[in-house]
């Protein structure tokens, strides 16, 4: 897609939001009712624009849905979402929601996209933008943002944690953060803080001994919390190994007299 294009796209993606939530006056409709006929080619160029992303979406879905394979979804994936690059870029610009129709349904089903390709920076992006407007999640997802957002980051990041590698942390902590106080289903939550303890104990593990107490601290945290919300979750060994380590960590402290120096 040439740069002409995608600068494009973004500006009637920005017109079509803006003018769906303008109010309206007289007998004008919103974008969202001229997208039939601008399927047709007639209507704004922000209308067109808006039929074209529907009819591009609709096509993707399709397409997916007759592909078996994981591995192959997500591969569809990666080359499906530069196409909703500028789109995405437009409706974020214009910060006043995703407007109605099918063309709605664009942005947050990319930001499950960009999850699933391990885009996780951009999926922030669109998440933050969603959560801040209050906006639903197409129905096939039956699920809300907080929820897909917490679930699908958190799945992610045991998967690859359980092959002994290391998950961004800075990831799991806004997904956490972003998500603090909203309605989510306890096990949900739960393998959020499990991934967050893992890397947290991780991060301890890898530090020198005489600054590893505040990391062992944020893991246990985190971890019994997840063992509070979820008894199946299965951080029990992890607890005990920061467990240990923190006592080891504790008794190796030096002691200070009550003037607050090191004891002699």
């Amino acid at each position: 897609m040439s740069l002409a294009r995608l600068k494009r796209d973004r500006v009637l993606a920005a017109q079509t939001i803006t003018a769906a939530t303008a109010p309206v006056t007289g007998a004008v409709a919103s974008p969202a009712a001229a997208l039939p006929s601008a399927a047709g080619g007639k209507g704004t160029p922000a209308d067109r624009a808006a039929a074209e992303i529907s009819l591009r979406l609709t096509h993707d879905l399709r397409r997916l849905k007759e592909i078996k394979s994981i591995d192959l979804k997500i591969k569809a994936k990666r080359e499906m979402l530069p196409q909703y690059k500028a789109w995405i870029m437009g409706v974020l610009s214009a910060d006043a929601g995703v407007g109605t129709g099918n063309a709605a349904d664009v942005v947050p089903t990319c930001m499950v996209w960009s999850i699933d390709v391990g885009a996780y920076a951009e999926a922030l992006d669109i998440a933050e933008f969603l959560l801040r407007h209050h906006v639903a999640m197409p129905k096939r997802y039956e699920r809300d943002v907080a929820t897909i957002l917490v679930e699908e980051i958190a799945d992610a990041a045991l998967k690859v944690q359980n092959t002994g590698k290391a998950f961004p942390l800075s990831v799991l902590d806004t997904a956490d953060n972003l998500t603090s106080g909203l309605d989510i289903h306890d096990q949900v939550r739960a393998k959020l803080l499990k991934a967050i303890g893992i890397e947290q104990l991780r991060k301890a593990e890898d530090t020198p001994a005489e600054s590893s107490k505040a990391p062992l601290e944020s893991a246990l945290i985190n971890l019994r919390e997840a063992q509070r919300l979820f008894d199946r979750i299965g951080v029990k060994d992890r607890v005990k190994r920061a467990e240990k380590l923190l006592a080891a960590v504790s008794a190796a402290a030096p002691t200070t007299d009550t003037g607050g120096n090191p004891a002699a």
